[in-house]
């Protein structure tokens, strides 16, 4: 069985702050699903991306350095973890992890505490395990990455097992999308040779130096013979893509 293996955010903070740029239209559906929450607890914070400036926000995040990278005018950030976070029970109106759940040590714990601190709705932004892959990458070229993916991603089944009825969303993926998580450049492979891109996307951190450089050489010469042309040129005609990612929104009752 794989097994989860750690990212090191301490060394990853100043990509994320660069490839990690919120999409706009994402943002829209996270700061919507929110409803009219005026205080928002942000687990797996990171360097503040999709936080809503318009309420009382307080940041969760177990990375000294990913806390260090926020800009300075980001809510406030407390260094915690989401299996333990540091504040009273219901004491926010909504929580919201955005592609944190995968990086838990206990997911279930975590969501534990989720509908611990949170008086009426939890917002979640996901990669789904059980979704039939559609993404070329992981097909082709590094599929060490989904398979290690499906063991790190909870299902929807677990996420509902803990908080309850579920609102489930896909959320197809444009194909311009300005945040650097894995499937964003899904029409734009020659971004993927770019090691500064791939150093926004956790799950190349989880390969080792042969794996990734094997993947690499086989998407490069597929780019220069046109194989990836012929595979996936009709991707070059969607503006969007579904990937298996959701927004799952659970009602605290």
């Amino acid at each position: 069985m794989t097994e989860r293996v750690p990212t090191d955010y301490d060394t990853r903070a100043g990509a994320y702050s660069t490839a990690r740029i919120p999409d706009r239209r994402l943002e829209r559906r996270i700061h919507a699903a929110l409803g009219d929450a005026r205080s928002v607890i942000n687990v797996g914070a990171g360097t503040g991306a999709y936080e809503p400036t318009d309420r009382e926000v307080l940041a969760i995040e177990p990375s000294a350095a990913m806390i260090a990278a926020r800009p300075s005018q980001a809510a406030p950030a407390v260094q915690a973890t989401a299996e333990s976070l540091p504040v009273a029970d219901r004491s926010y109106e909504a929580a919201m992890a955005i592609l944190t759940m995968h990086h838990w040590t206990d997911v279930r714990a975590g969501l534990a505490e989720l509908r611990r601190v949170a008086r009426h709705r939890i917002v979640l932004f996901t990669w789904d395990p059980d979704f039939d892959d559609a993404l070329w990458l992981t097909q082709r070229y590094f599929p060490r990455i989904r398979e290690q993916d499906r063991v790190c991603f909870p299902r929807l089944s677990l996420i509902e097992s803990v908080l309850g009825a579920l609102d489930v969303e896909p959320v197809p993926i444009p194909y311009e999308c300005t945040d650097g998580f894995l499937g964003s450049r899904w029409r734009r492979p020659y971004d993927y040779l770019d090691p500064a891109v791939r150093d926004g996307m956790s799950g190349f951190s989880r390969l080792t130096d042969d794996e990734i450089a094997g993947g690499l050489e086989r998407l490069r010469d597929d780019l220069k013979s046109g194989a990836w042309q012929e595979r996936f040129g009709n991707l070059l005609d969607l503006d969007e893509m579904d990937l298996g990612y959701r927004l799952v929104v659970a009602g605290i009752v």
